[in-house]
């Protein structure tokens, strides 16, 4: 039976292992040596070893002995991720550790709660969360929390079980259990409040219930997450053409547009105020 090259090993194990994960594998030193000087794997600081290939923000998580984590892991996990202009690595790193080369990092000094291998180069999907919690705008941070809820098999109760530390993180687990419902409506109000607009959620119009009324006039429906069922889609389709017989403007937005396309919704949305469509004619 043919014995299983080092090089194929590491391929399993995402590229890389450290020295010691090897040697527990069965390889020896001699093997390990031999695959080096032969120009298969490459040896890395901190006694890790890597086969060709390896991904450059591993190779520098490892230089700098930490792991990704916030951003960088989110979307190594397959998170959505909110654009941003810069290409920083993000790396959870020891509070107790020394010097880093910070050059093109964001690290990240805190301790996430839950537990983590020693050798382990991605931050858990919980830690991540944690770390975003700290470094991103409210919003932004949401849609990466949110993006795990759908993604992963966390749930809203575990968020909400969870020992957050940070306070950001305590709110975003607190709204993330409620974003089906009126959290979603929440967002848009946080989103318009800077532009000084009255708005109302939940009014009855006409014996109809609308999500949100600016103003007098301007009406937005919001589709939760689970805005699917035929029968409801066509009652809100009948509630929206009733109200625009009545002289209501009505837009309407889905979830995934209020959590990952914002700008549109505001531009929509300051659009129709602009020509005056939230007064009364």
């Amino acid at each position: 039976m043919q014995r299983l090259r080092i090089e194929d090993w590491l391929a399993a194990q995402e590229g890389t292992a450290h020295h010691s994960r090897a040697l527990a594998a069965g390889f020896t030193r001699y093997a390990i040596d031999t695959a080096v000087s032969a120009g298969r794997i490459r040896r890395l600081p901190r006694g890790w070893i890597a086969a060709r290939g390896v991904r450059p923000e591993i190779e520098r998580a490892i230089a700098e002995g930490g792991r990704l984590t916030c951003v960088s892991a989110a979307k190594a996990h397959g998170l959505w991720t909110p654009p941003h202009p810069d290409s920083a690595l993000h790396l959870r790193v020891d509070p107790r550790s020394g010097r880093h080369d910070k050059r093109d990092l964001v690290l990240h000094w805190s301790v996430g709660p839950s537990p983590v291998g020693r050798y382990q180069l991605l931050d858990p999907v919980i830690n991540v969360l944690e770390a975003v919690s700290r470094c991103l705008a409210f919003r932004e941070a949401l849609t990466v929390w949110e993006s795990a809820v759908r993604r992963t098999e966390l749930t809203p109760e575990l968020l909400g079980r969870v020992p957050w530390r940070p306070e950001s993180a305590r709110r975003l687990a607190a709204t993330a259990s409620t974003l089906s419902d009126s959290g979603i409506e929440t967002l848009v109000v946080d989103g318009l409040r800077p532009f000084g607009l009255r708005v109302r959620q939940q009014v009855i119009v006409d014996e109809y219930p609308v999500d949100l009324l600016v103003g007098e006039r301007l009406v937005v429906q919001v589709d939760g997450a689970h805005h699917l069922e035929q029968r409801q889609r066509r009652r809100d389709i009948r509630g929206d053409a009733r109200l625009a017989l009545r002289g209501y403007t009505v837009l309407r937005f889905d979830y995934q547009q209020i959590l990952f396309d914002w700008p549109h919704v505001e531009r929509t949305i300051l659009g129709a105020v602009t020509q005056g469509l939230h007064r009364r004619r």
